[in-house]
């Protein structure tokens, strides 16, 4: 039955064949025998058991056309198929317009149930494709069947990286390390190409990962950035030593400015003489201790390298003084002279070009212990300079130096030292470590006269006495400026000579007091000129920074009532006028060993804000080495005294344990506690 109604539906909507009453009977009838045949060649389609299981989905496209195919989906009843009054189907598009489909013989209508039931349409679902025509036509917009909504075909996703310009894609790849950008390379050879693009490798630093790649992947690179390489830093990279790879390196770098190949003690001499003459615009060279520097090095260096500004050869032991002459004077630019434990400074020669050409601003001779006073003499003032009748001083140009490091120079005395004064004006830092002769004539001078000094080393300058740092430096025009003092070892230095220096010099950020005879109270004068100097703040959460630094281990006279000055003044919060204002600049102490934990644990408590828990560490801890002097002292309840001060011990511990190995340790330690005390 269901085959049958499908054929009905098929012949109902069938477009009519128009007939022609004047047409010839044989036309007649040979038209209407191709129309029987055309039906039932669509009944047997229709009534086919081979159609069920071709997969088709159901057509969407119109088709009717000029060569039409019939299709089953597009069989759907509309409204120019419902049927009229009068019984047969309002004309419409499969009408010819003077007729009607109940008219055309040889078609039988079943009866419909109702004016608007709609036709039964034919599941085409499992049809295939080639059983339709190569063409279909489109039906009205009256009539057309709507499409169903298929899935949207993914876009073309726009490339940003092909359209992107080439400097915004190396600037995205100047953000990555050196190590970064070898790993980027592997990508692609895209990404290779911009990885080693020169322009990212124009400052190649290579002491942060040479440990971490392979000799031949650093040869590599260098091959690969050399001729872009500016600033060149080989600082303890021993895989370049090998001499091939050297080569690479020799070959690749042709416009090096600043060049550091310090540590590299197997660096071949012909290779690095080769390096130097094939950069003529170095700038900064650093070849601390390598055993390929001579003297040969430096007369290349002085040759090659009109724009040097700066050398370091410190412990090249092959070489002397004599090089550093052909540097300075082949070098007119050079400003940084560093050459530390160099063997034959007490040439005259080497005395007299230093002092011919004057402009080094930085020189560093320490451990240089052939220099002598006149050798150092003759630098500053040059052979019998003229006298000035008025003042005793020579007439020579004022000494461009800013920095100078005579440290461990052990053969100058006063007689060399006070030579500087009135010649150095810019000097800012001044370093006489180890100087052992040394005595309060020699500095007054120069500390009179030098009115930038910043930083001033007198470490184990035994001779020194208070008066000089009362009456001279706490008095000189860089009081006011001084940052950095070191009077370590200075066994005849106290309070006297000190408590001036730390009351005046209000800019100071470092003391190295250490093996002197300091008391307390130079711990209370620091921390009242900090808190003087220093703004404070009403915000809770800003964290204070550290404004000073005391070394002061192994003082015999700082006792721990001066640290816990020091940590009180860290931390305390002020109440006033109904403010609450918090510090801004703590110090930091190295103080004996017995009491530097709870010092670091202190001010890392103040350092993150936390007042207070740093005030409560305070207190235990002052309980606790109160409760140690009561049980050292002798007599009546010594016993009383011994156990107040195990309970403070371990009171102070639980606090300093609280800061790191948290709660569930202090229980522990405080039901110790308890067992030991019963």
């Amino acid at each position: 039955m269901a085959s049958v109604v499908a054929d009905v539906s098929i012949e109902a909507i069938s477009p009519p064949i128009p007939t022609n009453e004047h047409m010839p009977p044989s036309e007649n009838a040979s038209k209407d025998k191709l129309r029987q045949r055309l039906l039932r060649g669509i009944q047997r389609m229709s009534s086919s058991p081979s159609l069920s299981h071709v997969g088709r989905s159901r057509s969407s496209s119109a088709p009717y056309g000029t060569r039409t195919n019939l299709s089953c989906a597009s069989l759907a009843p509309t409204a120019s198929f419902a049927p009229t009054s009068s019984g047969s189907l309002t004309p419409g598009y499969f009408s010819s317009g003077h007729g009607s489909l109940a008219s055309t013989p040889g078609l039988d209508i079943l009866p419909i149930d109702g004016a608007e039931a709609p036709l039964a349409p034919r599941k085409t679902a499992n049809m295939s494709a080639t059983a339709l025509g190569p063409t279909t036509s489109c039906l009205p917009a009256d009539v057309t069947v709507p499409r169903p909504k298929s899935r949207a075909s993914p876009k073309c996703l726009y490339d940003y990286w092909s359209a992107m310009p080439n400097e915004v894609r190396i600037m995205i790849f100047s953000h990555l390390k050196p190590k970064e950008l070898v790993r980027a390379s592997r990508v692609s050879k895209e990404f290779h190409k911009f990885c080693f693009d020169g322009q990212l490798w124009t400052c190649f630093d290579a002491s942060e990962f040479y440990s971490e790649i392979p000799a031949e992947s650093l040869s590599n690179i260098i091959a690969a950035a050399g001729p872009f390489i500016k600033n060149l830093n080989l600082r303890g990279c021993l895989q370049i030593e090998h001499y091939q790879r050297a080569e690479v390196l020799v070959t690749a770098c042709k416009n090096l400015v600043n060049a550091s190949l310090e540590g590299c003690r197997n660096f071949q001499r012909s290779t690095l003489h080769d390096l130097i003459r094939s950069n003529n615009k170095l700038a900064n060279l650093n070849l601390t201790s390598m055993s390929a520097v001579t003297n040969s090095t430096c007369k290349i260096i002085s040759q090659h390298c009109p724009q040097l500004e700066s050398l370091n050869v410190s412990w090249c032991k092959y070489m002397d003084a004599k090089g550093i002459k052909m540097v300075v004077l082949g070098c007119p630019k050079l400003k940084d002279l560093r050459a530390s434990e160099i063997r034959g400074f007490d040439s005259f020669e080497v005395a007299k070009a230093i002092f011919k050409t004057n402009n080094l601003q930085r020189l560093i001779l320490s451990g240089c212990d052939d220099l002598t006073d006149d050798v150092f003499k003759t630098m500053i003032h040059g052979l019998q300079p003229e006298i000035d009748i008025l003042t005793d001083r020579p007439i020579v140009p004022p000494r461009k130096l800013r920095h100078l490091d005579l440290s461990r120079c052990s053969q100058l005395t006063d007689r060399g030292i006070k030579v500087l004064g009135h010649l150095v004006p810019d000097l800012e830092g001044l370093q006489l470590n180890g100087c052992i002769e040394l005595t309060d004539t020699a500095l007054e001078s120069i500390i009179a006269s030098t009115p930038r000094l910043t930083h001033l080393e007198l470490e184990d300058l035994s001779e020194l006495t208070n008066d000089f740092f009362s009456k001279h430096l706490a008095k000189a025009p860089c009081a006011a400026k001084l940052q950095h003092l070191s009077v370590s070892y200075c066994e005849n230095i106290g309070n006297a000579g000190l408590l001036p220096v730390i009351n005046n010099c209000v800019s100071l950020q470092s003391v190295d007091m250490d093996n002197t005879r300091i008391s307390d109270l130079v711990l209370a004068e620091a921390a009242a000129m900090v808190l003087s100097r220093a703004t404070r703040t009403s915000v809770r959460g800003q964290r204070p920074r550290v404004g000073l630094k005391l070394v002061v281990y192994d003082c015999n006279n700082i006792t721990w009532t001066g640290i816990r000055e020091v940590l009180s003044w860290n931390a305390e919060v002020r109440h006033a006028s109904g403010q609450v204002t918090y510090p801004t600049e703590v110090i930091a102490l190295k103080c004996y060993f017995g009491w530097q934990q709870t010092v670091e644990q202190h001010i890392q408590r103040v350092l993150k804000c936390d007042f207070v828990a740093a005030a409560r560490l305070e207190r235990k801890w002052a309980d606790y080495m109160q409760a140690v002097e009561e049980a050292g002292a002798r007599g009546a309840g010594y016993r009383r005294r011994r156990r107040r001060a195990r309970e403070a011990q371990l009171l102070h511990a639980n606090e300093e344990e609280e800061g790191v190995g948290g709660l569930g340790r202090r229980r522990a330690r405080t039901m110790a506690a308890s067992c030991a005390i019963m």
